[in-house]
């Protein structure tokens, strides 16, 4: 029912991440993109096969919305990190009604050529603090991994670390079969991403 769609690295200010981003994996980021509903911007990566890498961050010369900002930005702080992922969908509100409490309402948004439907809490924060997906169906042929190049970068596999993993992996069961996607017991929650480059693996977290 779902399928990977793209990974959210956070940070603040915005250049940072895009420094580490583009130091670990040895390519260039997309220009900017802004997300108005939100009072956030962004850089994106091809990860091939409609799939790609988001660095967000909130804008500071953009006003907010009435409720916390998407992926719990409100309260990011640190380096920048790998903070969740999304998955798309060809059916939002059958997808919702298997997720668990806290998935979000539908906000309808759009950006230029891209239409999309997504699923955002109105804390911030998705379910598993953030290691469960944030749910998106996309309106229309337009998405953004067939605008970028390809840089030769691919995700060979995301680790989901949480304290309550079996109950992580059973919510994620019903929703998603991806090889590449693990749950594993930690301390705190984490997400660790390992990425193929044209000249070595990588790790970010």
């Amino acid at each position: 029912m779902l399928t990977f769609d793209h990974l959210a690295i956070s940070c603040d200010p915005l250049k940072s991440g895009v420094a580490h981003v583009e130091e670990a994996l040895g390519v260039r980021l997309s220009p900017e993109g802004k997300h108005p509903h939100m009072g956030t911007h962004n850089r994106l990566l091809s990860l091939g096969g409609g799939e790609y890498l988001e660095v967000i961050a909130i804008d500071p010369d953009a006003p907010g919305p009435d409720q916390p900002r998407w992926f719990d930005l409100d309260r990011f702080e640190g380096p920048p990190r790998v903070t969740n992922w999304i998955c798309r969908c060809d059916d939002l509100q059958a997808a919702m009604a298997l997720a668990p409490d806290g998935i979000g309402k539908v906000w309808d948004l759009e950006r230029a050529e891209f239409r999309w439907r997504m699923t955002i809490p109105e804390d911030g924060c998705l379910p598993f603090d953030g290691c469960f997906p944030a749910l998106i169906e996309w309106q229309g042929a337009a998405h953004p991994a067939k605008r970028l190049p390809d840089a030769g970068v691919r995700l060979k596999e995301m680790v989901l670390y949480h304290p309550e993993a079996d109950a992580l992996r059973a919510a994620l069961a019903p929703l998603i079969s991806d090889d590449r996607i693990a749950v594993r017991q930690g301390d705190q929650p984490e997400i660790r991403a390992l990425f193929s480059t044209r000249s070595d693996d990588v790790d970010l977290w």
